[in-house]
């Protein structure tokens, strides 16, 4: 038995261990609810860095999904996120016009169509303002070219993303337009030259006579046209290019005079006319050509079954031509054709790249965070991040060689044209500023379709066996080569700002309307002279070509003094 005084020593031994085990046991909680409180605090910290800015692009497109893989690797690297929508259901002028009536407007935007309606209405803040503390934007073009950019208040509302080329240009795609057919059509034919509009008709008219059916047994289509809003360029702008001129888009220059030409009502424009609607009337014209949207249009490209179109590249060729390859129709891609009215006119389809002034990436006045913004176009201008968004992430979407040089497997390739697999992990963020030619590691090409390497390894058999049946290598080679662009080209980057402020570009708009209209009529008439008659009445009455064609001459006029340092 224990005394009383050892007893109560024990005890008191005893209580001070508890005392001290409790003492560690409420530490060690403490601890826990400590370092799980910071584990928390983190991990909101890392969640409340990343910057979410919502972007709008005036034309149709195709979303990221949620998680997309190269997209993350951009945001762990410039800590933003940009949600991108698209145009849809509208014209680039309504989904703008409907913004600014609100005066509600996303973070970021390429208004397109409606770039000088943002302008007018103030809602666009001037890059020029805050680009002190962005050298990667403040050099992205020579002071010459920002200047080109202003507007009449001397301020920069948007930054021009194409035609900035990086070193050289090394692109063996046409990137602009032709007329495009299938390489089994010339193939079948025996690859014959093909150089004027007539020769082309006729070879798409007799394929499609011996070859009615596509592989699926459904009609092949010979002969489709784009009408739907801005990309009715598909059908009224061919006579330009007829008559041996470069893309000036929106009137022809003559070269010798440096007078402007209206190229809607020319003799060829009337020849061209009129064979659409012989064509028409044959059944090698899509029926559907007049109504049809980009979607439809983009989606019957992309079954294999027209023979021939006329288009920009950069319009049908990374959608249609990436879905005619998954889908094993190998014999189904397009090889360009510099196609004339007559022969002995020169063709000049292929242009050097040019500037495009007339718009680009612009920051609203209702972004919140103007240097935030403005810190990612600079971040997304750096070399890593240039790699990320056009050849996607190393080791997954393409491989290094011990040369430096970028290269991919078939397994890599096969991604790249997948529809599926880009909208889960690639990221180009397309309509922000980017450069084009050289990667800026100095080794690489920009884009993987523009490393010789990859685009002799990409080629199919089928485009190969076509391109040295005509003695070239690259889709370039199959037209003229470039000549350097005269001063005032090209001038469709003065027309697309036109306004119907002035008389000009009220006639400019009007044109535009008129043609929208009639064109698919003149091409579908039963009387074609009868309608063309009445389409140059309706364009002569109501629009003054005469103040359309005054304001270009001026500009021409502007950019040929300049260039002379006037």
């Amino acid at each position: 038995m224990i005394s009383g005084e050892k007893g109560r020593k024990n005890e008191k031994g005893d209580f001070i261990k508890m005392k001290k085990k409790l003492t560690r046991l409420i530490a060690v909680l403490l601890a826990v609810t400590l370092l799980s409180g910071l584990a928390a605090g983190c991990e909101n910290l890392g969640k409340a860095k990343v910057k979410k800015f919502d972007m709008f692009i005036a034309m149709p497109g195709t979303e990221l999904n949620e998680g997309n893989r190269a997209q993350a690797e951009i945001t762990k690297i410039t800590g933003v996120e940009v949600k991108e929508t698209w145009l849809t259901g509208q014209s680039a002028e309504e989904a703008i016009g409907v913004m600014v009536a609100a005066k509600d407007y996303p973070d970021f935007i390429e208004a397109s169509d409606g770039y000088q309606i943002m302008v007018d209405a103030g809602a666009l803040i001037p890059i020029d303002k805050y680009w002190d503390k962005y050298p990667n934007i403040k050099n992205y073009l020579s002071e010459e070219q920002w200047n080109m950019c202003r507007k009449a208040d001397g301020h920069i509302y948007a930054i021009p993303q194409f035609g900035i080329v990086n070193e050289k240009d090394v692109s063996p795609i046409h990137n602009d337009e032709a007329w495009w057919i299938q390489t089994r059509v010339l193939k079948w034919a025996g690859y014959p030259q093909v150089e004027t509009l007539d020769e082309y008709f006729q070879l798409i008219e007799d394929y499609a006579a011996a070859n009615p059916k596509h592989t699926d047994g459904t009609n092949v289509i010979p002969y489709t046209i784009l009408c739907d809003d801005w990309r009715y360029f598909c059908l009224e702008n061919p006579p330009l290019f007829l008559q041996g001129s470069p893309n000036d888009g929106s009137v022809i220059v003559d070269p010798d005079t440096q007078k402007v030409i209206d190229y809607n009502t020319t003799p060829i424009a009337k020849q061209y006319f009129m064979k659409l609607n012989e064509e028409f009337k044959k059944g090698m014209i899509d029926p559907e050509f007049f109504s049809q949207s980009y979607d439809e249009y983009i989606t019957k490209i992309s079954t294999g079954r027209v023979l021939g179109f006329v288009d920009q590249f950069w319009n049908w060729g990374y959608t249609a031509q990436d879905a005619i390859k998954a889908a094993g129709l190998n014999d189904c891609t397009y090889v360009p054709l510099g196609i004339v009215a007559e022969a002995g006119i020169e063709e000049r389809y292929h242009n050097e790249p040019v500037l495009d002034v007339s718009g680009g990436l612009s920051i609203t006045t209702s972004c919140k965070d103007i240097d935030g913004a403005m810190k990612f176009i600079s971040d997304l201008l750096t070399q890593e991040v240039l790699t990320l968004r056009f050849w996607g992430i190393k080791d997954v979407d393409y491989k290094v060689g011990d040369d430096g040089l970028f290269y991919r497997t078939e397994e890599m390739r096969a991604n790249a044209i997948d529809a599926n697999y880009k909208a889960d992990n690639l990221c180009p963020y397309a309509y922000f500023p980017q450069y084009e030619g050289m990667n800026l590691d100095g080794k690489n090409a920009w884009r993987p379709d523009n490393q010789p390497s990859e685009f002799f390894e990409d080629l199919l058999p089928e485009v190969k066996e076509c391109l040295e049946a005509y003695g070239a290598e690259t889709y370039v080679e199959m037209l003229n080569p470039s000549v350097p662009n005269s001063p005032w080209f090209p001038m469709w980057s003065f027309s697309n700002d036109l306004t119907p402020e002035t008389p000009g570009g009220l006639a400019w708009a009007k044109m535009s309307e008129i043609k929208h209209e009639w064109l698919p009529r003149v091409v579908m008439a039963e009387d074609f002279e009868a309608e063309w008659s009445a389409y140059l009445d309706k364009y002569y009455g109501e629009a003054d070509i005469d103040a359309f064609l005054a304001e270009m001459q001026a500009e021409v006029d502007r950019r040929i003094a300049v260039a002379a340092g006037n």
